[in-house]
């Protein structure tokens, strides 16, 4: 991609990706058909739709953006390796095989490795629903003769741990309370579309959430959430380039986070009832800022790489402090190749802007260091050739397409030696 070139015009939001990977596994839950609108065409969603058919489960999409999913005929539950490698969200099949077959084999998830991803928690929440669990052979194994609501008290906020015990609690026998609980939208989402299959979840969007498990789940027709971390990822870009962006069909709400920042650093924003429009005057520079990851309503770890991406872009000396992985920094080194100014210590960033940054080959090195990548090489003088860009597919509908209608020029490349990945739908 040519950088250089400021953005304008709109950009439509798909569904959301973090809603979508929890959703999907928790079709498993009813024995019927699910009717899911709204689904991000990405790669993940499609690797989730490989699991279900090896499951025995049928999917068919009615539109680019509609699945029909029929679990009544789900006969094995065993998710191997060969179909979880790519993403981290294919152990949500524990807690939604668990609810539905009392037994589960899914192997240890993959996906972007920001340093170790404990599973401990969700360990703990199944075994004291009255499950027995073991790993061997880099299989988790989990098994009960019934599942049993229980009182479950997180010693570290975990988005996984809480969307894995909501989906074995649902159809256990009794009540189940989920104390330090996460609180991400995906959150409510999830018990949103668990509770039109008949389930009753209370209390999704706080810190305590209560499941009374029912003896059984219908089929139903929902639509995901729209994603807030691509509305987010296209009003840093737009920030960073300059330029004039609207993003629709959104929830503001969940963008509070964000654009505060954005605001503090400089670009003008308003809303609407759906939308959001980002004006930033190039000739204006960009104001420092300091930004901790927290779990929500605090700033997403999933934009720190992106707001880093801008920031160096800014004048003067922004602190990022990542407060929820150990090691999320890895794609600095790759701003760094194209003339960032970057410090990393352990969980902390000093970036010193604004940086003059020239194209160069870099990789993604995951997901959102990715799409950090794609949002400092619209700022760099010349060409940047992205690598892997697998990671960015994972999570981001129709990337390019979005961003050459904003104006960027960006083409997406194949070559014959390209690592083999799930394809979007």
């Amino acid at each position: 991609m040519e950088g250089g070139y400021h953005l304008s015009g709109d950009v439509e939001i798909s569904g959301a990706k973090n809603a979508a990977v929890a959703i999907i596994p928790a079709t498993v839950l009813a024995k019927g058909v699910c009717v899911i609108e709204n689904i991000p065409n990405i790669s993940d969603v499609s690797a989730l739709f490989h699991i279900l058919q090896e499951l025995g489960a049928t999917v068919r999409m009615l539109d680019k953006r509609t699945a029909e999913i029929d679990t009544t005929n789900l006969n094995d539950p065993v998710v191997p390796y060969e179909l979880t490698r790519t993403m981290r969200a294919s152990y949500y099949f524990l807690g939604s095989l668990l609810g539905r077959c009392r037994r589960a084999s899914v192997s240890m998830p993959g996906g972007c490795q920001f340093g170790v991803r404990p599973i401990n928690l969700h360990i703990m929440g199944f075994e004291a629903m009255g499950a027995t669990v073991s790993i061997d052979g880099g299989m988790i194994n989990a098994q009960a003769d019934q599942m049993t609501g229980a009182s479950i008290y997180f010693d570290q906020v975990s988005v996984g741990a809480t969307v894995n015990i909501m989906l074995a609690a649902v159809r256990a026998r009794g009540m189940t309370v989920i104390e330090n609980a996460a609180r991400e939208p995906h959150i409510v989402d999830l018990a949103n579309f668990l509770n039109s299959m008949g389930a009753d979840v209370r209390g999704a969007g706080t810190d305590v959430i209560k499941i009374y498990g029912v003896d059984m789940l219908h089929g139903t027709t929902y639509s995901i959430i729209p994603d807030q971390i691509e509305a987010g990822t296209y009003l840093a870009a737009a920030a960073t380039a300059g330029g004039d962006v609207t993003i629709r069909g959104i929830i503001p709400k969940h963008l509070e986070s964000i654009t505060a920042k954005l605001e503090l650093a400089g670009a003008q924003l308003t809303e609407g009832d759906d939308w959001i429009r980002l004006y930033r005057d190039p000739a204006v520079p960009l104001h420092s800022v300091n930004v901790k990851t927290m779990p929500h309503p605090g700033f997403p770890t999933d934009m720190q790489p992106q707001i880093t991406a801008m920031l160096t872009q800014a004048n003067g000396t922004s602190i990022i402090t990542e407060g929820v992985w150990d090691n999320r920094f890895r794609y600095v080194d790759e701003l760094v190749r194209m003339g960032a100014k970057i410090q990393v210590d352990g969980k902390v960033a000093v970036v010193v802007g604004p940086s003059h940054l020239k194209g160069a080959p870099v990789k993604a090195t995951d997901l959102r260091g990715g799409a950090a990548a794609v949002i400092a090489a619209l700022a760099a003088d010349g060409i940047t050739e992205i690598e892997e860009i697998g990671h960015i597919e994972r999570g981001y509908d129709n990337f390019v397409g979005k961003l050459t209608a904003l104006g960027a020029r960006i083409e997406r490349r194949t070559y014959p030696d390209e690592d083999a990945m799930p394809k979007a739908l």
